[in-house]
């Protein structure tokens, strides 16, 4: 009997220029690079520039600088801020988010609502929330109006978990009714991410465990567009490095990589390599990490 033959591995990098690379995102990036390089695959380099208020030419060029000084290749998407500017900017792909809201449109799977954020994540902190625009019939090209996704009260979806047997999970209070289009007429991030993965392809997706609500709600709305790839796509929650008890954010260590480290590379590896549970003597190079590194030794939430 011949082997079935899976798809290889495409997985991706897929960071926001709205500042400096921090040691939280290399850490990251790090767990996605050994994630495919273990498993023969790909990765792409993926530049969520779509809130162009906060985008910054600095922090698109500092991208492919960290991600080049640490040796974190990739092997698809741009190699340039030039290519990345002409060819593979989200700005490119508009028409593709266009198509899937319209989509969405035409089988009424969304509704308009003019509520604040404020007042939405209020409701939802009292578990409160109920959707209750989507009783006013409000005219979803009018201005100022998000889209909202209908989400089911008891809805749920299949996840592949890396390694894992498929599990069944349900969708979140947090993201009952979430925006798929923003109130400036932006895709909101969950319908851009969606897309995007399923237009390159992608099927392995490794980030922090404080995505997976995240994840299982992508999971809905690609089962609702009808995006059979990324339904079938492997997840990889990865622990979170803990400060203090708070997630390592912007907000608490936010100096970007290149100015803490630029002199000293290795001190760098080593605090990866230590987070990671490599020893000390293996962080010489990304290789050496690669070789002693063991999934299973970040399934848990890591204390700095």
């Amino acid at each position: 009997m011949q082997k079935l033959q899976l798809p290889a591995p495409i997985t991706r990098f897929a960071p926001t220029p709205s500042g400096f690379l921090h040691v939280g995102n290399v850490y990251s990036f790090l767990i996605t690079w050994l994630l495919a390089r273990k498993n023969n695959g790909q990765i792409l380099l993926r530049i969520d520039d779509l809130d162009q208020e906060r985008v910054r030419p600095e922090y698109v060029e500092s991208i492919f600088r960290t991600l080049e000084w640490l040796g974190l290749d990739w092997d698809l998407g741009p190699s340039s801020v030039q290519q990345f500017e002409k060819e593979y900017s989200q700005l490119r792909r508009m028409e593709l988010y266009e198509t899937a809201l319209q989509n969405l449109k035409k089988e009424e799977a969304v509704f308009g609502c003019d509520c604040s954020r404020k007042l939405v994540k209020k409701l939802i902190e009292e578990h409160n929330y109920k959707g209750i625009c989507q009783y006013k019939g409000l005219d979803l090209d009018d201005h100022d109006i998000s889209w909202r996704l209908k989400t089911d009260g008891m809805a749920v979806v299949q996840m592949k978990r890396y390694k894992q047997a498929l599990s069944v999970e349900e969708l979140p209070y947090s993201q009952s009714h979430f925006v798929v289009r923003r109130r400036d007429g932006i895709p909101a991030y969950h319908l851009a991410s969606v897309v995007d993965d399923e237009y390159f392809g992608v099927n392995m997706i490794a980030r922090g465990e404080d995505l997976f609500e995240s994840s299982v709600a992508q999971l809905y709305l690609a089962e609702k567009l009808g995006l059979r790839a990324f339904s079938q796509a492997e997840f990889f929650h990865h622990a979170l490095i803990m400060d203090e008890g708070r997630k390592l954010s912007k907000s608490q260590q936010s100096s970007a990589v290149l100015d803490e480290f630029s002199q000293d590379k290795a001190k760098l590896l080593r605090k990866l390599g230590g987070w990671l549970g490599v020893p000390p003597e293996a962080c010489g190079s990304l290789e050496e990490m690669m070789k002693q590194f063991s999934f299973e030794r970040v399934a848990r939430t890591i204390s700095n």
